[in-house]
């Protein structure tokens, strides 16, 4: 393997970091009224859902879905469509000119055949030793001469996105919430996730987000995915899963059709994630990666339930 590819890869993740890192500061610069990337606000222009790739018309994964995610919310994009520049080539439309391209990764593992590749994270396959190579994208606000079906991303009324989201969370087999208190936490001693009361929270779609991140937290459990960050961060290993938590819950949210507030007591989570991220360009690889992981696998339960019922 030569050093210059080496050099390549460490800058694709030093590359998707810094924009990262600067997002979050972005988002924590303003005190009253914090918020980080992957946090979706239904009236502030930047799509809820997942961004989805034009050609395939499937969502992006991982990593990918929080750098783009950064960008429409930097970029004021109110779509999430994106492709590459040959792809918008392909429907007719061109990129206009001067438009700055958005870098997102696939991740190629060195014993499979050439072009055979994933969007999942960096701990995907570890023992492949797989890495992160960097393509551009564009948003379908930055091309010319393509019309988005009416349709590209439906969004369901709200009482049927909120009747979809409990009917989701009530399928998860062996999830135990008890409502009470004034804090949302999960109990690993316990295999609990406490929950104020639904009453208590400012509306439905900011229940179901907070009940998202603390059901990622519970994916986590040994008899589930088994997720042990503290062999990977260390010391640090609070600040992953609860960054894990935090990214699991947009992606959950958003496959779901919720926005994704900031919570309050969370704030205090960004200054050490900021040091994370700053201190180890893959973190974010690897924080994407098992939120995808624990997004997957509530998604198969809940199908699997539902199958069986």
């Amino acid at each position: 393997m030569s050093d210059t590819s080496t050099t390549d890869r460490a800058d694709t993740y030093r590359r998707v970091t810094d924009r990262i890192v600067a997002a979050i500061e972005a988002g924590t610069a303003k005190s009253k009224d914090w918020r980080m990337p992957w946090h979706r606000r239904r009236d502030a222009g930047a799509p809820t859902s997942l961004p989805m790739n034009v050609t395939s018309r499937s969502g992006y994964r991982g990593i990918n879905t929080v750098i783009l995610w950064g960008e429409a919310e930097a970029r004021g994009y109110e779509a999430g469509l994106w492709g590459t520049y040959r792809q918008w080539k392909t429907f007719g439309a061109q990129v206009r000119g001067g438009e700055k391209a958005t870098t997102v990764v696939y991740w190629q593992f060195p014993d499979r055949a050439k072009g055979d590749d994933t969007q999942d994270g960096e701990e995907e396959g570890r023992k492949r030793a797989p890495w992160a190579k960097a393509y551009s994208v564009f948003n379908v606000a930055q091309v010319e001469g393509y019309a988005a079906p009416a349709d590209a991303v439906p969004v369901l009324p709200e009482e049927r996105r909120i009747a979809a989201a409990e009917g989701f969370f009530s399928r998860l087999p062996g999830l135990h919430v008890r409502h009470g208190g004034t804090r949302a936490f999960y109990v690993p001693a316990t295999d609990q996730v406490q929950m104020p009361r639904f009453t208590d929270f400012r509306d439905a779609e900011s229940y179901y987000g907070t009940l998202a991140h603390e059901v990622t937290h519970w994916t986590g459990h040994s008899s589930r995915l088994a997720r042990d960050l503290s062999g990977r961060f260390r010391t640090e290993a609070y600040a992953a899963e609860e960054l894990v938590a935090e990214l699991g819950a947009a992606f959950l949210s958003a496959t779901l059709g919720l926005a994704t507030e900031p919570r309050e007591d969370h704030a205090q989570y960004a200054a050490g994630w900021l040091e994370l991220l700053r201190g180890d360009p893959r973190a974010i690889f690897t924080a994407a990666s098992k939120a995808q992981q624990a997004a997957d696998w509530l998604h198969s339960a809940a199908v699997a339930d539902a199958a069986a019922a």
